[in-house]
């Protein structure tokens, strides 16, 4: 899907604790209605709930027929994703993949 004129892009935290997870939702909810490249290079921990909130919002904005792509990945932030079983690699932009 083409990049729309309401593309955003959102930089992740260095630290996505339980902490904030609420945050990270409002930083999602206040995006929403456009396409997303999230930004994940800084993650160095990321905690279950935060996956959970990133997963929700990949399903919502699916849902509303918007692109959700991760543009940059840290390890960290990839490792942990697996680790808990998330499979991220379709919402990883092209140029991302390994």
């Amino acid at each position: 899907m083409a990049a729309r004129k309401s593309g955003k892009t959102l930089n992740l935290a260095a630290v996505l604790d339980l902490n904030e997870a609420s945050a990270l939702r409002d930083k999602l909810m206040s995006v929403r209605g456009g396409d997303l490249s999230v930004d994940a290079s800084a993650v160095e921990r990321l905690g279950g709930l935060c996956a959970q909130v990133l997963m929700a919002a990949a399903k919502t904005w699916d849902q509303d027929k918007y692109s959700f792509t991760f543009t940059k990945v840290s390890d960290a932030f990839h490792k942990t994703m697996q680790l808990v079983g998330v499979d991220i690699d379709h919402l990883l932009a092209k140029e991302t993949r390994q």
